[in-house]
């Protein structure tokens, strides 16, 4: 296995049979931790970097797996739930409701998710999908950020 296979399988979290988007999103938990007190330019720029280099490992992953889209690559997932805490306070309980959510939309794929999801494919569609949940979790946990604190 290739370093990039070992990272598009989210260090491993992806093989797990049941619910690896699920270990997957879990295995971003850390790695939000450590990059959440970055500064906001910092933070943009990794995520960027993960989305761009995440093409590339998705679709390295799915050739050697050859499978269009498999369920054991997660990385996308790893990108996304960094997308839904872009500007999400952080504490635990963010963290939780911003993995809550982005999971919500990662598995129900509501429009426009699922317009990318059937039309892309590829690395760029693995990616893109998530990623846009990831928009949709943030843009929730913002509306209700401002319900409750302001």
């Amino acid at each position: 296995m290739t370093p990039s296979i070992f990272l598009g399988l989210g260090f491993g979290s992806g093989l797990l049979l049941r619910a690896s988007g699920t270990f997957g999103t879990m295995a971003a938990l850390p790695i939000y931790w450590l990059i959440n007190y970055l500064p906001f330019i910092t933070y943009l720029m990794i995520v960027f970097i993960t989305f761009i280099v995440g093409i590339w490992i998705c679709h390295k992953a799915a050739d050697w797996l050859e499978e269009d889209d498999p369920s054991s690559i997660v990385w996308d997932e790893i990108t996304g739930y960094l997308v839904a805490m872009v500007v999400a306070p952080s504490n635990w309980q963010w963290m939780l409701i911003g993995f809550v959510l982005f999971r919500l939309f990662d598995v129900f794929k509501p429009w426009p998710i699922c317009y990318v999801d059937r039309r892309l494919h590829g690395g760029l569609g693995i990616m893109l999908d998530d990623v846009i949940a990831g928009v949709l979790a943030s843009t929730i946990m913002q509306f209700l950020y401002y319900i409750l604190y302001i």
